[in-house]
């Protein structure tokens, strides 16, 4: 059908050739990756915090995000790494005084500048649009451009005076390679993490400890440091009384066990006073006849 009427027929409507490959608009992608959450794909807002891997977010997006992982959303995937609240920085941004938003464009009638950026860096005063290299500080969360902290170079931060490191240093919105060097920084943290963890209760127990932790610290400062001196006389005789009795516990087959005679003896064949004898009752003047003794008769009730 068709091909009537005069019709001429093109080569390029007969013949399908390869489909051009669609190229991303640099510009359209810069906008929307630093004027855009990566969750919820609405503008930024304040309060704005970005991830361990240097993407922007709302922090109202994130909360919602922790509280409802469900698999329906497509975008979870963009932040799967981000845990616990704890994983991400809330960022201090500087504002840009040449920017006015919607207010001049009240009727609609005015074309929105979408290049110009809501913040700068302090130091330098470059517009954080996607055109220059920034990164912030997971210490303190202050937002520079990369060229500041190379320029001024200093383990300070420039705002608010809090030491950092080098590690604390993450690129917002890096390149391919930028992502994996923080990803890779990112496990071996909580991996160090974890293992501090691990040691705070094995030294929480040792802390319970305190004696046994000094006994086991150092070696013992028995004999080395101080010559004890000689016990008494009585007490040798204690230390050894019980030792003997042990042996010939061990020896009659009741380990710990003295013999029942051992300790048993008479106060009569004894060498002490007869005052002293006559406080007990095996003694002779302790003895009553059944004469002299008492004759105990119980009445109960029912027996009247």
């Amino acid at each position: 059908m068709g091909c009537d009427g005069g019709t001429i027929p093109k080569r390029h409507e007969l013949v399908k050739g390869p489909k051009k490959v669609e190229k991303v608009d640099k510009d359209a992608e810069l906008v929307a990756r630093w004027n855009y959450c990566t969750l919820s794909q609405e503008i930024l807002r304040r309060p704005i915090v970005a991830c361990e891997l240097g993407r922007l977010y709302n922090k109202d997006a994130v909360i919602e995000f922790l509280l409802d992982k469900s698999a329906e959303k497509a975008l979870g995937k963009a932040a799967s790494h981000i845990r616990s609240i704890k994983n991400v920085t809330e960022l201090r941004l500087s504002d840009n005084p040449a920017w006015e938003g919607d207010k001049g464009n009240t009727k609609g009638d005015k074309h929105d500048d979408l290049q110009r950026a809501r913040f700068i860096c302090p130091v330098v005063g470059l517009e954080m649009n996607g055109r220059h290299r920034f990164c912030f500080l997971r210490c303190c969360g202050c937002v520079f451009s990369e060229r500041a902290l190379k320029e001024i170079k200093a383990e300070v931060c420039h705002t608010c005076g809090a030491a950092f490191q080098e590690e604390d240093i993450i690129v917002l919105n890096g390149t391919k390679e930028d992502v994996e060097m923080l990803k890779k920084r990112m496990e071996e943290r909580r991996l160090r993490a974890k293992l501090e963890k691990k040691k705070k209760p094995r030294t929480a127990e040792c802390a319970s400890r305190p004696g046994i932790a000094q006994d086991s610290a150092g070696p013992s400062k028995g004999k080395a440091d101080k010559p004890e001196a000689d016990p008494d006389p009585r007490e040798k005789r204690s230390a050894s009384a019980p030792k003997g009795s042990a042996a010939n516990g061990s020896a009659s087959g009741k380990a710990g066990k003295p013999p029942c005679g051992a300790l048993k003896r008479s106060i009569a064949d004894s060498q002490e006073s007869e005052t002293y004898k006559s406080i007990f009752t095996s003694h002779s003047s302790a003895k009553r006849s059944k004469e002299e003794s008492a004759h105990w008769v119980t009445h109960t009730s029912y027996c009247f």
